[in-house]
């Protein structure tokens, strides 16, 4: 598990998250200053719409647990 933000350096026992542009670890802090960015609404809308298609092909093809 990773231990420090992956673009400041410092620790990230005060809470972690993954960034919406790439697949940094980034502390709290950082993930402010992304959310400032102007093309962060659009980084959201983009990773919505991944993660809908994704939902819509499982269901499409009937993925099932294995489990028995």
């Amino acid at each position: 598990m990773k231990k420090v933000c992956d673009r400041c350096g410092k620790d990230l026992s005060q809470g972690r998250i993954m960034s919406m542009f790439n697949e940094d670890c980034i502390c709290m802090e950082c993930k402010e200053q992304e959310r400032k960015r102007p093309d962060y609404k659009q980084a959201v809308e983009k990773d919505t719409n991944e993660y809908l298609r994704k939902i819509k092909l499982k269901i499409k093809y009937g993925k099932k647990d294995d489990k028995k």
